[in-house]
């Protein structure tokens, strides 16, 4: 199996000569995104199972995945998420009212309570809607990276999938196309172990996901998903590759879930206690805290620091998008058409009158799921 490239050994020192050399200061602003990152998830898992929403994925035991292979970017440049990635929200300064809105679907919901909750979109961070069918952010991604080159600009483009992705139609299609026409695009793949109950053993035969790359004429590069440090400078270096005009890069950051698949599964059911055990161990936010220790840049006052100001930024953006409203029902006749056709006014007075006697569409329940 290719070679996993690690920076940060497991007692937080750095293999010689490999460690980035980030400036204190955004070590522990990275530190404490991937810390809040984990509470929002706490929150929102939480919310779930008091029937307060409907819906919650989390993204726990990833975090160094997503915020390391993010932070490599420009704010200019484009993302085209898979579904398990928050902690770019966070690093690119989204509102948590906005974020925790959309959980609720409500009238702070910048997609209007039309998308499943957890699938965010906004646009101000150039953060591309997430969408639930599996790898179709790939080929969004290879198509916008390919007008950015035929314009001429310096954009770069990342996107996100699963293991689960890989054996997507969009993978091939995506990766072949990006390559191809060179496309700036930076393709990451977290193999966190898990499609949803499918194991990576039934998922592929292929012995690594960044192995894949070489059938595309790209390079593929395997990195421990669990080091934010490792994280980052591959996808830095592809970054840059990319915006040099060499082409796409497949990224295989190593990681796992942590939890199940969504607040609809129960991993339980079909992970073995043992490999989740040994998973733990491995943690990305105990392993940063080990290297920040290191360099004397942690210490209990700063974790209590980080983990009291993530609850109560937390819990006052939950209070504020719990108390917005819903949006009315008729509202999802709105940005269908500039101009509202004869039959959809017919249909949207039909719904108007249902509601005004009590019945569909008189009591907005929550995402079903």
């Amino acid at each position: 199996m290719s070679e996993l490239l690690t920076i940060i050994d497991r007692d937080g020192k750095t293999q010689k000569g490999e460690d980035p050399n980030l400036p204190p200061e955004e070590l522990k602003r990275l530190y404490r995104l991937m810390v809040h990152t984990r509470l929002l998830d706490e929150r929102g898992l939480a919310l779930q199972r008091q029937g307060r929403i409907g819906f919650y994925l989390q993204a726990t035991g990833q975090e160094a995945s997503h915020i390391g292979a993010a932070y490599a970017l420009k704010d200019s440049d484009w993302l085209f998420p898979a579904y398990r990635q928050p902690g770019i929200l966070q690093l690119r300064g989204v509102d948590l009212e906005k974020v925790i809105s959309e959980w609720f679907g409500n009238d702070g919901d910048t997609s209007k309570g039309r998308q499943m909750p957890v699938h965010y979109s906004y646009r101000e961070i150039n953060f591309v809607s997430i969408s639930s069918p599996i790898g179709t952010q790939l080929t969004h991604a290879a198509g916008a990276g390919m007008a950015a080159k035929f314009r001429g600009d310096d954009t770069v483009f990342m996107t996100f999938c699963g293991d689960g992705g890989t054996s997507s139609n969009d993978f091939h299609s995506g990766l072949n196309f990006a390559a191809v026409y060179k496309a700036p695009v930076v393709f990451v793949v977290e193999n966190n172990g898990w499609a949803i109950s499918v194991p990576q053993r039934s998922q592929t035969s292929s012995e690594s996901m960044a192995i894949k790359a070489q059938a595309y004429g790209m390079p593929g590069i395997r990195v421990d998903g669990n080091d934010i440090l490792a994280v980052y400078r591959v996808c830095k270096e592809a970054v840059d590759r990319a915006r040099k005009g060499d082409g796409p890069t497949l990224v295989e950051t190593v990681t796992y879930r942590m939890a199940s698949h969504s607040s609809s599964d129960d991993a339980v059911r079909y992970r073995d206690a043992k490999e989740y055990e040994a998973w733990q161990k491995k943690d990305p936010i105990a392993r940063f805290q080990l290297y920040l220790k290191h360099k004397k840049l942690w210490n209990a006052a700063f974790e209590t620091e980080v983990i009291e100001s993530g609850k109560a930024q937390i819990t006052a953006a939950v209070i504020k998008a719990e108390a917005r409203c819903n949006l009315p029902a008729s509202s999802m006749f709105d940005d269908v058409y500039m101009n509202l056709t004869p039959q959809l006014k017919a249909q949207r007075q039909e719904l108007m009158d249902l509601i005004a006697k009590g019945g569909v569409g008189a009591e907005c329940g929550h995402f079903p799921l």
